[in-house]
């Protein structure tokens, strides 16, 4: 009796185990951002997609939020590529970056640029911030934050808006310490958590009073001025 119980618990953790990992937020709307358009080639590759804007000397390794399909992130990283910033969009084992932190080595490895840069959303920020090699040049963190210090070339950019509740504020403040003096720290107005993908409203986040496209197009900005200025 005692040796069914065992199994049937074992079950049961494997059961859920198996649910938990395959419940996530779905991308919404995203197929026209995978399709090459006049502006950027799109690649399906091994990593995930390849988004190229012609840039030829920066581009940006991209680690999604956990339990978000990684395509949700596909508008934001085409709209950087049409600005001449190429970008690779990560792919990771059931939907969640701790699964496979050292995913930016790997394309550093295979795809030749002067400039680095990592970039993550939520819990994928904090994997992103993990990556302290000499090739980053600096880190993109939105509505996250980083455990681990960083000391690099370019610093860190750290972009939130003003009505994300998902966002543990406590553990963001008390890991500031963790930043290098060149950090720079952009809260957008009217924005929320999970307006920097295309996954449709996430739990516990707070209504934004903007438009997804207007909190995307305010973070590219911001994005191109941390790289160029």
């Amino acid at each position: 009796m005692k040796k069914k119980i065992i199994i049937i618990f074992i079950f049961l953790i494997l059961l859920l185990s198996f649910i938990y990992l395959n419940t996530y937020y779905k991308a919404i709307d995203v197929d026209k951002y995978l399709k090459n358009n006049n502006d950027v080639e799109v690649l399906k590759i091994k990593e995930g997609y390849y988004f190229d804007g012609g840039g030829g000397k920066d581009v940006i390794i991209f680690y999604p939020g956990a339990k978000v399909e990684y395509i949700s992130y596909a508008p934001l990283m085409n709209k950087l590529a049409k600005e001449g910033i190429d970008t690779i969009l990560l792919e990771m084992p059931f939907n969640i970056a701790f699964f496979d932190m050292k995913a930016a080595n790997r394309v550093i490895d295979k795809y030749k640029y002067d400039n680095y840069y990592i970039m993550g959303h939520s819990l994928g920020g904090v994997v992103a911030t993990s990556i302290n090699i000499d090739k980053v040049k600096g880190y993109i963190l939105l509505a996250s934050y980083s455990t681990n210090k960083i000391e690099n070339e370019r610093g860190v950019l750290s972009i939130y808006g003003d009505k994300d509740k998902v966002l543990n504020m406590k553990e963001y403040n008390k890991n500031r310490v963790n930043l290098p003096l060149k950090y720079k720290e952009v809260v957008i107005k009217g924005g929320n958590h999970a307006n920097f993908g295309d996954y449709g409203r996430q739990k516990k986040d707070g209504k934004a009073s903007i438009s997804r496209d207007k909190q995307q197009s305010i973070t590219v900005k911001e994005i191109k001025e941390f790289l160029y200025n």
